[in-house]
């Protein structure tokens, strides 16, 4: 192993410097910490930089979120809420417990909504694109992806077109996710007088301290009416159409209507009022009967004080009493998900986990696979899906479904900008779980003695790489 000192003093100087300030200062999970410092270690001449460039936190977004936070649980619909479920209890919402966890982080409890569930990119680009042609007044618009293929080129020529009928259009894009699109994809938009464009944290030299914190959300609304989220972002390889990828492609998005699109509308505000110190007007849905969905809208990443959407998870792990599905294209759980997972698997209850059968990174798939061996030993039934599910889903007891922008992995927890909704539906949770067994037809399951087979290097390749999986 490379001596930390045996590298040029002004190296030895920076790795000295940077491990004191990763012990006695960065107030980040140990485990992560010795992750760090293996690399300084390991790679004392590269460890530095790759520390300033991902390991730098965003703290001070922390206290921004806190204070908007504080703000919407000053609302008197929220207060109104935490009322009802102190009086009423568990007779007033399934997963009681989960509704008043979200509603003391200040996320409103919304009645009354249309969910549609997409499971087919190309239906979902149609539909997204009939919404946006009959768009009347705004058009909000983040993703983390927009490809310069048909479907990225198709929404900059209809945002363009419905800009010059005098439709607002904000378009907020990721710096790093959309890296590779060649920024003339949007010249058509910045001659528009009603559009607007943003790159969410451009990468730059020396922009350590944002580089590894990207906004992963995917989020249109339209017209205050109707939102749309969930893990497809814009390109042609989410209808397995991409020229360089040969993949059979799996996803799941959403379509919502009702009370729900004013906190959808929110979150695009908070990002937007953050990268550009704009204001961005909400209205409240003025529909009180659109549908029968409850729901919770919740966002958390590196600006936020708790871990909120994995937090919701644990509950929905906790409080399950006959099965939880989950389907994620990356598995790198920190110790305490991993734990409830195992519990939860102890305690009799159905947990299956579905995963990519062909991953689209190899060195995430072997650390994702070093989880596998414990799950499988304690009970988890994982399934492989024949190609790449990119879907974020997790289906329990029959009552409760998330879906959202979040994977099952450190990075979505802790370093990423997410959103999921929490939905408390028996009719969308058995839909959903119907996607699931259709999918779950198709996988291959691994079995314990099947993973104990796949041989030495493999067994390496995965003990290494999760190494680093607080860190990945």
């Amino acid at each position: 192993m490379p001596d930390l000192f045996g590298s040029p003093w002004p190296v030895s100087l920076l790795n000295v410097i940077i491990i004191t300030a990763i012990v006695f200062f960065q107030k980040r999970n140990p485990i992560s910490s010795m992750a760090w410092i293996l690399v300084l270690i390991i790679s004392p001449m590269f460890g530095g930089i790759l520390f300033l460039i991902f390991g730098v936190g965003t703290e001070s977004f922390a206290q921004y979120r806190y204070r908007k936070k504080q703000e919407l649980n000053a609302n008197s619909v929220l207060a109104h809420q935490k009322e009802l479920v102190e009086k009423q209890g568990e007779n007033t919402w399934k997963f009681s417990e989960l509704v008043r966890y979200f509603l003391n982080s200040g996320f409103v409890y919304c009645e009354n909504n249309d969910v549609k569930v997409f499971t087919d990119a190309e239906k979902k680009y149609e539909s997204l694109f009939a919404d946006i042609e009959s768009a009347k007044e705004s058009i909000n618009i983040i993703y983390f992806i927009i490809r310069n293929d048909i479907v990225g080129n198709k929404l900059v020529d209809l945002l363009a077109k419905k800009a010059g009928e005098g439709v607002k259009i904000r378009l907020m894009y990721d710096g790093l996710g959309s890296l590779l699109t060649p920024r003339r994809l949007f010249n058509r938009l910045r001659k528009e007088e009603n559009c607007e464009i943003k790159e969410f944290f451009p990468v730059r030299l020396f922009s350590f301290s944002k580089i590894n914190h990207r906004n992963h959300r995917k989020i249109v609304v339209i017209d205050d009416k109707i939102a749309y989220m969930g893990g497809m972002n814009i390109g042609d390889e989410y209808m397995s159409r991409a020229k360089k990828r040969n993949l059979n492609w799996r996803d799941t998005h959403l379509r919502i209507m009702g009370n729900a699109v004013e906190y959808v509308q929110r979150c695009f505000a908070q990002d937007w009022e953050f990268s550009t110190g704009k204001d961005v007007p909400i209205k409240p849905y003025k529909d009180d009967a659109c549908g029968n969905v409850p729901m919770q809208i919740v966002s958390s990443g590196p600006d936020t004080l708790d871990e909120d959407i994995k937090c919701g998870m644990l509950r929905m792990l906790y409080g399950a009493k006959k099965y939880v599905y989950i389907q994620s294209p990356y598995f790198i759980p920190d110790d305490t998900f991993l734990n409830a997972i195992r519990i939860a698997a102890h305690s009799g209850i159905d947990v299956q986990l579905m995963i990519p059968g062909i991953p689209d990174k190899k060195y995430v798939y072997h650390t994702t696979m070093s989880y596998v061996g414990e799950l499988l030993d304690a009970g988890v039934r994982v399934f492989l899906y024949p190609g790449f599910i990119h879907a974020k889903t997790i289906v329990a007891d029959n009552e409760i479904v998330t879906i959202g922008s979040a994977n099952t992995d450190i990075r979505s927890f802790r370093l990423l900008f997410e959103i999921n909704s929490f939905m408390y539906s028996t009719e969308l949770a058995e839909e959903c779980l119907s996607v699931f067994e259709k999918d779950r037809a198709l996988c291959h399951e691994l079995t314990l003695e099947e993973y104990k087979k796949h041989g030495i290097i493999k067994t390496i390749k995965e003990g290494f790489f999760r190494l680093f999986s607080p860190i990945m």
